[in-house]
């Protein structure tokens, strides 16, 4: 790992996200073949396959469409389905230098929304910019703390 990614410490692994409900439930359309099974035991899963802003953890959809993500060139081939693909497979072990520091910087960027919430809302007081702290959820922070 790149030296300068000392300070990647999510606080939430992609297990204890898909439990407190991230992406509406609909981030993967089936369980994934390379992840583990109990991941998925207690998840938040929607039944139709698409997101379901109830699912997640603050009821809020904070989510961009796919479609999206691709057009501003945020999706690397290697997981086609974005970061929280990307982080499934680094929190396994996976390894790729110049593709975990783009993904990485891309995580750190998330501190401006930390900050909002910090000075926007009284420390717990999860009501206060839910949809912002369902963002950060999708991002392994753990804004119930914030």
């Amino acid at each position: 790992m790149n030296k300068s990614n000392n300070d990647f410490k999510p606080e939430l692994s992609p297990k204890e996200m898909l439990e407190l409900g991230v992406f509406g439930g609909a981030y993967f359309k089936t369980i994934p073949k390379d992840l583990p099974k109990a991941w998925f035991k207690n998840a938040r899963l929607s039944k139709t396959g698409k997101p379901e802003s109830e699912l997640n953890f603050f009821e809020v959809n904070a989510s961009q469409p796919l479609k999206v993500w691709q057009e501003k060139g945020w999706i690397n081939p290697v997981d086609p389905l974005g970061w929280f693909q990307w982080y499934c497979r680094y929190f396994q072990g996976r390894r790729i230098e110049d593709e975990d520091d783009r993904q990485i910087k891309r995580w750190r960027a998330m501190n401006r929304h930390i900050a909002q919430v910090k000075k926007g809302c009284y420390s717990g007081d999860l009501t206060c910019r839910r949809k912002q702290r369902q963002a950060l959820l999708h991002w392994a922070i753990d804004s119930r703390k914030l």
